[in-house]
């Protein structure tokens, strides 16, 4: 969400903001602890509540599509619990309508490929992920590519969601749990031994066990960093100890990604700037982190091969001169 929607929508409806989400942008944060990390799941929920009617939730996948087109992005995935929003826009179902309908409006008039990820929280029961499931699975090669499991992860005991990845996984349906950001290398080999996870939400930490990191690099697990948010949260001090080399020596596959830009101040374009500034790297190693997060992505493969096709000529453009 753009920070000006966010402080637009909350106007129009009288929503008192929390000084952070308002005069501080992005708001600090600091989630090392159980206390931040609730300080940033209550800015997040706050600005969830600013969505009141279905034009706002138009509103709000179109100008991400934009914010992503004007950036030269070309795929975009979007992750949503739809239980988060059934009471407000008529149950998990018919919101889940809704979001595809505007992902699908989106998509036509900005010309950015869409996809749907429906994720489960984990702070809820375990049965509710199962309708979850059941509902991603429904709507299975119909915009809907992936299942997941977010919030804390250092909540609730991640092997009582299996059920609900069973159900995603016969779905054909792309698994994609959080697990190896605020919990370190164990909770990774969990995800991958109970969920079945061929797409992990940060997975960072499995740089900090070398056989770990070897099992996902050899499974070709897709490890999604958000650097940006690593350092905001408290799981590294800065960016250049974001273990970005190490999991590339160690052969994982990197999606780079965003997380949540209005709460980290970052885009997609700002996590390659700065890992690029943070660690040093090179045009080549670049545009093969983009190349992997294209191989990771629910994308067509002929849309696959157009976006590769660019990075490769992106590589070969001259340097301008200085």
């Amino acid at each position: 969400m753009r920070h000006a929607t966010l402080l637009e929508l909350a106007e129009r409806d009288g929503i008192r903001l929390p000084e952070q989400l308002v005069s501080q942008w992005p708001p600090p944060l600091s989630a090392a602890d159980e206390k931040g990390w609730f300080r940033f799941q209550r800015l997040y929920d706050v600005a969830r509540s600013v969505l009141r009617t279905p034009d706002d939730v138009y509103r709000l996948v179109r100008e991400a599509a934009e914010d992503d087109v004007a950036e030269g992005g070309r795929w975009l995935e979007i992750q949503v619990d739809p239980s988060g929003y059934a009471a407000r826009f008529g149950g998990i179902t018919a919101f889940t309508d809704l979001v595809l309908d505007a992902v699908a409006v989106a998509s036509r008039e900005t010309g950015l490929g869409i996809a749907v990820v429906i994720a489960a929280n984990r702070t809820r029961h375990p049965l509710d992920a199962r309708t979850l499931a059941r509902l991603a699975a429904q709507y299975a090669g119909r915009g809907v590519v992936g299942f997941g499991l977010s919030n804390d992860e250092r909540r609730g005991s991640t092997r009582e969601f299996a059920p609900a990845f069973a159900i995603a996984e016969r779905a054909g349906l792309r698994l994609v749990p959080h697990g190896g950001e605020l919990r370190g290398p164990e909770h990774v080999a969990v995800c991958l031994d109970a969920l079945h996870a061929d797409r992990l939400g940060h997975g960072v930490r499995s740089a900090e066990d070398p056989a770990v990191l070897e099992r996902v690099a050899e499974a070709g697990i897709a490890l999604e960093v958000c650097p940006t948010s690593n350092v905001a949260l408290g799981v590294y001090s800065s960016l250049a100890e974001v273990p970005v080399p190490t999991l590339l020596e160690g052969g994982a596959t990197i999606a780079l990604g965003a997380d949540d830009p209005l709460l980290f101040g970052s885009r997609l374009l700002g996590q390659y700037a700065a890992v690029r500034a943070a660690h040093d790297l090179g045009d080549e190693t670049l545009a093969e982190l983009a190349r992997m997060s294209v191989r990771a992505s629910s994308a067509p493969p002929s849309v696959q091969a157009e976006i590769l096709t660019d990075i490769d000529a992106w590589l070969r453009e001259p340097v301008p001169a200085r």
